[in-house]
């Protein structure tokens, strides 16, 4: 590879409380699905890398869990270790809020950002939803005095709203360097990982409130050959009773996830698909420092 000139490499953590829309933002930064969304808070439960490469930086987005309050739960732990460990390994934070709205989490999350030694952005999300523009310059102006931000941008990541513009910013404050990445390298997971984030992307949003939280999805056999890819998953629940609500009535609603997955997982590998569920119960897993560790929900940012 040649040595590039003037080029800048870098770490882009993306932090901010649950459901403030860093997944999307990833996504359509590096124009690509990499991380799994839903309107439910802590959907993204792992640090993913999202890689975008251009002729004058390579930009290395890390999308976390939503770093919230609490945390006695082992799966709440282990969300905000995921999320805090992140800020220790990045070159350039952006800290993403809500526009017009300035929460506790939020002020918990800028507590943390506070103790950094590196460039933070504030991106204020979802000005597209804002019906009155005139709350936003007050709003600007408040969140300036709460720290000395490189740069305050509102942006819609959902509409691609001032996105080429933070691209930028970020440009601007990371080290010089040669890319570490292949430059159509878009991740550092597997597609293992990825199909199984879809699955369980499908379930959240299926299931909507039944039980988002006590349900997580492992890849028992991924098996490619010439005319399709075999897959065979397992869908973990907590307790008898939940496993027939992913399954519905007849079955049905445990389909309509696998067809739904199945399109996606497809699109995202570009090859045929054949996907197997099998729902089963793991008692307590969620609150089992133990369990999550082998069902993959490890503190290393790879998987």
């Amino acid at each position: 590879m040649n040595e590039k000139v003037n080029y800048r490499c870098g770490y882009i953590g993306l932090i901010g409380r649950p459901n403030v829309g860093k997944s999307t933002l990833l996504n359509h930064m590096i124009g690509q699905k990499i991380s799994i969304t839903s309107h439910k808070p802590q959907t993204t439960r792992h640090r993913i890398l999202g890689i975008k490469t251009t002729d004058e930086a390579q930009f290395i987005f890390v999308d976390t869990p939503g770093i919230h309050q609490g945390g006695k739960h082992a799966m709440s732990r282990y969300l905000n270790r995921a999320a805090s460990s992140t800020l220790n390994d990045v070159n350039v934070v952006i800290f993403l809020i809500e526009a017009v709205s300035f929460t506790e989490d939020d002020a918990k999350v800028l507590e943390k950002i506070k103790t950094l030694d590196v460039p933070v952005i504030l991106a204020i999300n979802k000005v597209d939803r804002l019906m009155d523009k005139g709350r936003l310059l007050p709003f600007l102006a408040e969140m300036n005095q709460k720290m000395d931000f490189v740069d305050v941008l509102p942006i819609s990541a959902l509409k691609n709203v001032n996105l080429k513009e933070i691209e930028q910013v970020i440009a601007k404050h990371l080290p010089e360097g040669q890319p570490f990445f292949d430059e159509d390298q878009v991740t550092d997971r597997s597609v293992r990982f990825l199909a199984a984030e879809i699955i369980r992307e499908k379930l959240t949003r299926t299931l909507n409130q039944e039980l988002p939280y006590n349900l997580t999805v492992e890849i028992e056999q991924y098996k490619p050959d010439n005319e399709q890819t075999l897959i065979h998953a397992i869908i973990w629940v907590e307790r008898d009773n939940q496993k027939g609500i992913v399954i519905g009535k007849d079955g049905e609603r445990l389909k309509e996830i696998g067809r739904q997955s199945r399109i996606d997982i497809s699109k995202l590998i570009e090859h045929r698909v054949h996907l197997e569920l099998w729902v089963k119960v793991k008692q307590g897993w969620s609150d089992d420092e133990r369990a999550l560790h082998s069902l993959g929900y490890s503190d290393d940012l790879k998987s």
